[in-house]
């Protein structure tokens, strides 16, 4: 089969010449990912969690819908919106390094021993950051494809999990992670890019 074939793997658009040329664009990958957490504990390094980390949610933003009651029908307007909390799936190693580091961040948030909570936000919140990598590695440097930065995180819910002696899945630690605000960097491309405000302009609904 000739090369040239494949440049036609795509869907022919009317009126775009170019979508005939263009071949199948090259998707981001779910395993190609890093994921590292700002002020998350007190112990240093925190690339412990990095590397063990399972999986990962990207964020999910709702909007509240208004309705406006009309002569005969209604029109939705937006209301606020809300970010769903994302869940992180870490590996429990040997070492107790992500369950040490899970602990100091539980405790910052409430000390159960002294039932005593943190005085405010800054105090416990940190920032998650995760990473779509192209596959480099060792030499050859990863390209970042798409970051996610979410601010004013904490941890809304932690599960440690079963222990299962017919499994032999690793052990495992999982966090639901409340955040206040999420962009994609580098700004100007997706969540957080500068967008003009329409004031007045025609639409249609």
């Amino acid at each position: 089969m000739s090369v040239s074939s494949l440049t036609k793997f795509t869907v022919p658009i009317d009126g775009d010449q170019s979508a005939a040329s263009q071949g199948l664009l090259m998707p981001k990958l779910k395993y190609r990912f890093r994921a590292s957490f700002e002020n998350f504990g007190i112990s240093t390094p925190r690339s412990e969690m990095t590397k063990q980390i399972m999986n990962i949610t990207r964020p999910a933003v709702t909007f509240e819908e208004q309705p406006i009651d009309i002569y005969n029908s209604k029109v939705y307007i937006i209301g606020k919106h809300s970010w769903d909390p994302i869940t992180v799936n870490l590996r429990d190693d040997v070492n107790g390094s992500v369950s040490k580091l899970c602990g100091e961040q539980i405790q910052k948030q409430f000390d159960f021993m002294e039932q005593s909570s943190a005085a405010s936000g800054i105090d416990y919140k940190f920032i998650t950051r995760f990473e779509i990598l192209d596959g480099g590695n060792g030499a050859n440097t990863p390209n970042v494809l798409e970051t996610w930065e979410l601010y004013g995180c904490f941890v809304q819910n932690i599960n440690y999990n079963e222990l299962d002696y017919s499994s032999q899945d690793p052990a495992n630690i999982t966090m639901a992670v409340r955040f206040d605000n999420a962009v994609q960097t580098p700004l100007g491309e997706g969540i957080g890019s500068s967008v003009a405000r329409t004031i007045g302009q025609t639409v249609t609904g």
